[in-house]
């Protein structure tokens, strides 16, 4: 993983906290699931236990009864009894047995030999019973024990339920006995059904499909807990599926006897909606572990990095010319964090020292360049006072080329006095320098039946170096003119062409013959960075454009 794609350190840190815990959930998702797999397969199994377990008892119940049966119908047959003898053994055995209820035997050569504790249960009755369960299917036995022919089954007479047990073909019965039948007590059968006391078995059944519910013991006794669909499993079964109440149930059935005798039985589902519980919460537990760690992550992060480094920040971004914030110290910083804030506050104090020296130079350097152009000044109004001086004592050109130079000299003492009005070097307003060498221009170079006049409208200001060259411009133009047109009017103006361009004008006012400028003044447009918008033509001495940018 490339954290270079994050560009701060919680982002990344976050990152390579989430590479490292995605394995480990995945890995703690897996023993979840594997977990709950376990659970529930465990709880199946436990289920199939019970199941099998009824079955055998069930198993083990019949055949006890079974071979009752056959013991009690072999004694019989081979001690001779007669009929009475027959039924009064008989109902002396079931008296003190407890639960059975009913009994026929009946010999190869037709007699019988019946008992009944129940007073309405007749000979006839017994005999019509045994003749019903004949003609059905036999049950087959399990684990190759060879009683005979026998039928499990429950019967109703007189009112009353009984389980009855039916044995025939008796194997080396040589002629004697042929035929038992048995009626016992539901309750006998119930009584082996015992739920445990785990509560996981909640109803236990023993179904037949002729035989319909054979026994049962269980919370509800109305059997509505029952599945809704008949199932006879080949051997054993498990699902879940809608009872006859129309609730969803558990439901595990093993096979008791072929072909149709089975166990069938409805559990509590709360195990296995713990285990999904469990495997929710053992799934979940990595998720919620990986955002706590990230939340205390941002946490501890925020706290013990990211607060300190806004600190740096902030006394970096935060500096002035005279007064520089030092980054925060604390006892509770990390140590490798305080080094950084400690390097930052030397930093900044040696900077500041430099920065001290330099505007001390600096200081130091713009009073001598204010001497120095103070001394300028001072020094071209000396050269001005003295060829205004030696101007008295020359006539005709020599005086009207003395009077240039003076004018020249003019402008560049009026560009140092405007420039340094303030004690400081700064741009200088071209109306007032342009108003100024108007002035000067009329005093120095004009006749008396010349005129210069301006007409000046703009704010804009041009540094020294470009207002000098500007100056000597407007002179030299107006110098020309006024030496060879006498009695002309000339008007200089200024005037916004937009907001970073202003344009300068000589008009006028009549035509006259223009004559070409000197070498120099392609060198002063140069220096002026100005643009000729009109060539010198009829009344118009020439226009210039000169971008001002304030």
């Amino acid at each position: 993983m490339r954290l270079r794609r994050f560009s701060t350190v919680r982002t990344r840190l976050l990152a390579l906290l989430v590479v490292i815990a995605i394995p480990i959930a995945c890995a703690s998702a897996f023993a979840a699931y594997a977990t709950y797999r376990a659970a529930i397969v465990a709880i199946e199994a436990a289920q199939a236990r019970a199941v099998d377990d009824f079955a055998v008892r069930t198993r083990v119940w019949y055949r006890g009864m079974s071979r009752a049966l056959l013991a009690f119908g072999t004694t019989a047959g081979e001690l001779g009894l007669d009929t009475s003898g027959c039924r009064d053994a008989g109902v002396r055995a079931m008296e003190r047995a407890g639960g059975f209820r009913a009994f026929l035997l009946r010999r190869a050569d037709g007699q019988l030999c019946t008992g009944s504790l129940d007073p309405d249960m007749s000979a006839e009755t017994l005999d019509g019973i045994a003749g019903k369960l004949a003609g059905r299917s036999a049950i087959g036995m399990w684990n190759g024990a060879n009683l005979g022919r026998m039928r499990y089954d429950q019967v109703t007479a007189g009112g009353r339920r009984y389980l009855a047990i039916l044995a025939s073909d008796f194997p080396g019965s040589n002629g004697g006995l042929q035929q038992a039948l048995l009626l016992v007590s539901p309750e006998l059968l119930e009584n082996v059904f015992d739920l445990g006391e785990d509560g996981q078995v909640l109803n236990v059944a023993l179904v037949g499909r002729d035989a319909g519910l054979v026994a049962s013991r269980g919370e509800n006794r109305d059997m509505s807990w029952l599945p809704r669909t008949d199932l006879i499993p080949e051997k054993h079964a498990r699902w879940t599926g809608p009872s006859r109440s129309g609730e969803d149930s558990v439901y595990a059935a093993r096979m008791v006897a072929e072909p149709d005798f089975y166990i069938v039985a409805s559990f509590d589902d709360r195990p296995a909606e713990a285990a999904r519980l469990q495997f929710i919460v053992l799934l979940l537990a990595p998720l919620l572990t990986l955002a706590l760690l990230c939340l205390v992550c941002m946490r501890a992060i925020e706290k013990h990095c990211l607060r300190w480094l806004r600190g740096i920040e902030l006394a970096a971004r935060s500096r002035t010319t005279n007064n520089r914030v030092r980054a925060a110290v604390a006892d509770g910083m990390p140590s490798d964090i305080r080094s950084v804030a400690e390097a930052f506050n030397g930093m900044v104090e040696e900077q500041e020292v430099r920065q001290r020296r330099l505007q001390t130079a600096l200081d130091d350097n713009r009073f001598l360049v204010r001497e120095l152009h103070h001394r300028v000044k001072n020094s071209l109004q000396v050269v001005q006072s003295y060829i205004g001086l030696s101007k008295r004592d020359h006539r005709d050109e020599a005086r009207l080329a003395l009077a240039d130079a003076e004018c020249r000299v003019h402008v560049l003492s009026a560009a140092y006095r405007f420039t340094l009005a303030d004690g400081e070097m700064q741009p200088v307003r071209v109306d007032l320098f342009l108003d100024d060498v108007v002035t000067m221009i009329s005093n120095l170079i004009r006749s008396r039946d010349q005129w210069v006049t301006s007409r000046i409208e703009t704010a804009a200001t041009l540094s020294v170096d470009r207002i000098i060259p500007l100056g000597f411009l407007v002179a030299d133009v107006a110098s020309r003119a006024l030496r060879g047109t006498p009695g002309v009017r000339i008007v200089v103006e200024v005037l916004d062409v937009d907001a970073a361009t202003i344009e300068v004008g000589l008009e006028v006012d009549r035509d006259i013959e223009h004559s070409a400028p000197p070498r120099l003044f392609a060198g002063l447009l140069t220096q002026i960075e100005a643009v000729q918008a009109q060539e010198p033509h009829g009344r118009s001495l020439g226009r210039w454009r000169i971008g001002h940018g304030s």
